[in-house]
């Protein structure tokens, strides 16, 4: 059994999308970032940076969102959720899943969740930086109707996460970010992914 230590509606929820959409044997743990839980000597234990997401498993802990992701979809290869035959297909959708953790959300995250909040010049330039971001994402990671092309992957769910904070934040605008809009109604429309909304107590945006 696999134990997912995650926040609702953090970006853990790309892990917990993943392993919904692999049909894992898992259970979830809901570590309350408000309250400080990731700072408590038992969760430190888990992982000591005292983020999420972290993935218990029977060979120790795994985290990251894009090292969980790959993973989940080796471990259960029948899920289609990666390109296990071929190590280019393969190496792309790590790439895209490495953008999305190194490069978007840090982006976002600095314009929607710093403490304390931006403001002013410091505020325009963060939203400024993020929408670049975005305009990357929109013209050049969506590949097709999903990240890597015709089919649904472990980077769709991932993705999802910054599209469903920007839409909330009221930054993906529908004209500029079509694709990207398009994309998050989909992805948020899977069984899987209302199930894991369901689970988190979080609405679709």
């Amino acid at each position: 059994m696999l134990k997912l230590y995650y926040s609702p509606g953090a970006c853990a929820i790309a892990s917990h999308v993943g392993l919904e959409e692999a049909g894992a044997d898992y259970e979830i743990e809901k570590i309350d970032l408000r309250a400080g839980q990731q700072r408590t000597p038992e969760y430190l234990a888990i992982n000591p940076a005292g983020v999420t997401p972290a993935l218990q498993t029977s060979e120790g802990v795994i985290t990251q969102n894009a090292a969980i992701l790959a993973y989940v979809a080796q471990t259960h290869p029948q899920a289609g959720l990666a390109d296990m035959k071929d190590p280019f297909k393969f190496a792309r959708l790590q790439a895209v899943n490495g953008w999305l953790a190194s490069s978007l959300h840090p982006a976002i995250g600095k314009t929607l969740f710093s403490r304390p909040p931006l403001e002013g010049d410091a505020k325009d330039e963060a939203v400024k930086i993020a929408l670049e971001k975005y305009d990357l994402a929109e013209n050049h990671v969506l590949t097709g109707p999903w990240v890597m092309g015709e089919d649904y992957s472990m980077a769709d769910g991932y993705l999802m996460v910054f599209t469903r904070w920007a839409r909330q934040a009221g930054l993906l605008d529908k004209t500029r970010f079509a694709k990207l809009n398009d994309h998050l109604d989909r992805v948020q429309a899977r069984p899987a992914v209302q199930r894991v909304l369901e689970a988190e107590g979080i609405p679709a945006v």
